[in-house]
C-alpha cells in the first residue's frame, strides 16, 4: 500500500529540485534573467519553430492573452520574431532570435553541468535510483498533461 504522504513527498521533491536548480542557474548571470514562463515560451519556440500564439498558449497552458503579454516583451528584448502567417494574416508565427538560440543553448549548457556535477556526488545506488526512475518520472508528465487537456 502507498504511503498517505508520497504524493506530496513527491511533489516538494520535485518542486524543490526545479527551484533550487532556477536560483543556481540565475548566480553569475549579467543578462537580465527571464521568468519561467519566458524560459517555457522560448524552448516551446524552439521546438516548434513557426508555432502561433494560440497553439502556444494550448501547450503552455496559459490564457492566449498571458502569451500575447509574453511574446510583446520577448519581442522588445530581441528573442523573438514574430511574423505575419501567409495562410492567415490575422495571425503571427513566432521564430527565435539568434540571440535567444544562444541564450538557450547557453543555458542548457549550465543546467546540464550543474545537475550532472551534483549527481555526480551521490552514491552509484542514487544514481542508478534516480536513472531508473526517469521513465516512471516521464509517465508521470505525460499523465499530468493529459488530465490538463481534458479539464
Amino acid at each position: 500500500m502507498e504511503s498517505q504522504t508520497f504524493p506530496e513527498e513527491l511533489g516538494d521533491a520535485l518542486l524543490g529540485i526545479q527551484r533550487l536548480i532556477r536560483r543556481r542557474l540565475r548566480r553569475g548571470l549579467a543578462l537580465p534573467r527571464l521568468r519561467g514562463a519566458e524560459v517555457e515560451l522560448l524552448r516551446l519556440v524552439e521546438s516548434r519553430p513557426g508555432i502561433g500564439i494560440s497553439d502556444a498558449a494550448k501547450e503552455l497552458y496559459l490564457a492566449s492573452n498571458s502569451v500575447s503579454t509574453l511574446v510583446n516583451q520577448l519581442v522588445k528584448d530581441g528573442y523573438l520574431l514574430r511574423e505575419t502567417d501567409p495562410a492567415d494574416r490575422r495571425a503571427a508565427r513566432l521564430l527565435l532570435t539568434e540571440a535567444a538560440a544562444e541564450r538557450l543553448a547557453d543555458w542548457q549548457r549550465r543546467r546540464t553541468e550543474l545537475v550532472a556535477g551534483r549527481v555526480a556526488r551521490l552514491d552509484e545506488a542514487d544514481r542508478e535510483a534516480l536513472r531508473a526512475a526517469l521513465p516512471a518520472l516521464r509517465r508521470l508528465a505525460v499523465t499530468l498533461n493529459e488530465e490538463a487537456e481534458e479539464s
